[in-house]
């Protein structure tokens, strides 16, 4: 049983996860919870859709009631930041002038996104969507009759022209790229989400870049676009990716690329006493044979297991898919694997009947699938992405073929 002190720097999904599962593997030590948001440690995911539809709340998307964490010894301190880590003297300095030693330190800052070095950015109503407070801001200002701008065709930006079209508001989605979702899928999947969006009254302005954002008062009234024109909007939401939160290990001279470089435990490569988890981390995927930054609910849960697991002492747990998911509209899109060294595109199912998967290859086994209202594809092409055994194109491809005869 490990009884050492465990301070937790961020405490989002990771890092709230990762000090629940120390408890429930045994840790008998101290827990320090460190989140920079004023309330406990929620889900994420919801922002884009439910919060902004006012069907949740910080309460009701809470990884755990507050009472949890007083009751399982967890010492959970909201609204503070950590400015420095000491790896000598095994101490964290924090922003409100306390410096705490720890035994072991677990990183989870997260990811930040992305804003546009443009003229305007700074503007009241140019906003992004990370944070509780951000879904707050965006909420209160979708309504009908409003006019949201979407920069950036990616799933968030998709998610929040869905809702705000569910609230009535006017929409127009701005891509840089020839198609939605260009940089995370296929030519068929774009276009499926495309035609749904379009059905449903979004405006999309493709190949299309954004110059800066003009105002009136500190207020924004319109996107400017880089071949002149102007997109009027009450209100801008910028999604266009994130970054990882890693200049405190950076300045503390652990190894960083893209994230944090984690070993298959979690832990720094660079200190033993060291982990990073979540958004932060650059991580081994066996699956794939390579080191990846993910963002995703189910790689912050596997990475807080693996963390808790190394430091209780617990066996290493097995390598699990990575996956993802995105509602929009009446659609649940899941995820599983990346669509990474493939030659081959397998379609599973109608388009047009708004229940199909598309599966990724190399040569004939699968590397990911994206499943579009099709759940056995989903559940079975998890399986396929780790056995990494051959199947069958032809039958893959054929709907009347079950996906169990398919994996077996």
């Amino acid at each position: 049983m490990s009884n050492g002190r465990v301070i937790i720097l961020g405490a989002g999904h990771a890092g709230g996860s990762a000090a629940a599962f120390l408890r429930q593997y045994g840790h008998a030590g101290p827990i320090l919870l460190i989140g920079e948001e004023p309330i406990a440690p929620y889900q994420r995911p919801p922002l884009s859709k439910a919060w902004l539809k006012g069907e949740a709340d910080a309460e009701s998307l809470a990884l755990k009631p507050l009472e949890f964490y007083a009751a399982h010894d967890i010492d959970f301190r909201a609204g503070v930041k950590a400015i420095s880590i000491h790896r000598a003297a095994k101490t964290v300095s924090l922003d409100d002038g306390v410096s705490l030693a720890y035994d072991t330190l677990i990183l989870a800052t997260g990811a930040r996104p992305i804003s546009l070095p443009v003229e305007g950015a700074d503007l009241d109503g140019v906003l992004s969507l990370r944070t509780a407070a951000d879904a707050e801001a965006l909420k209160l200002r979708l309504a009908a009759g409003k006019t949201l701008a979407v920069v950036g065709g990616g799933y968030i930006g998709l998610e929040v022209a869905a809702s705000a079209r569910s609230l009535g508001a006017e929409v127009v989605v701005i891509e840089r790229e020839e198609r939605v979702l260009a940089r995370v899928a296929c030519t068929t999947l774009s276009e499926f989400f495309q035609a749904r969006h379009l059905s449903k009254g979004v405006r999309l302005e493709l190949n299309a870049s954004v110059a800066g954002f003009v105002g009136e008062q500190d207020q924004i009234r319109a996107v400017q676009l880089a071949d002149g024109r102007q997109i009027a909007c009450d209100v801008a939401v910028v999604g266009v990716g994130a970054r990882p939160n890693n200049e405190l290990a950076a300045r503390a001279g652990l190894e960083c690329a893209s994230g944090v470089v984690v070993d298959q435990d979690a832990r720094s490569i660079s200190d033993p006493n060291i982990f990073a988890i979540g958004d932060v981390a650059q991580r081994p995927v066996p699956v794939y044979e390579r080191m990846l930054r993910l963002e995703s609910v189910p790689n912050a849960l596997e990475q807080a297991k693996q963390a808790a697991a190394a430091i209780t002492g617990r066996p290493r747990p097995a390598p699990e898919c990575p996956w993802q998911w995105s509602d929009q509209y009446d659609l649940k899109l899941q995820i599983a694997g990346y669509a990474l060294d493939t030659d081959d595109v397998v379609v599973r199912g109608d388009p047009d009947s708004g229940a199909f998967a598309v599966f990724y290859l190399r040569g004939d086994v699968v590397r990911s699938v994206a499943a579009v209202n099709a759940p056995p594809e989903f559940m079975v092409g998890k399986q396929l992405v780790l056995a990494r055994t051959p199947i069958d194109k032809a039958k893959l491809s054929d709907t009347t073929v079950s996906m169990k005869v398919v994996a077996a």
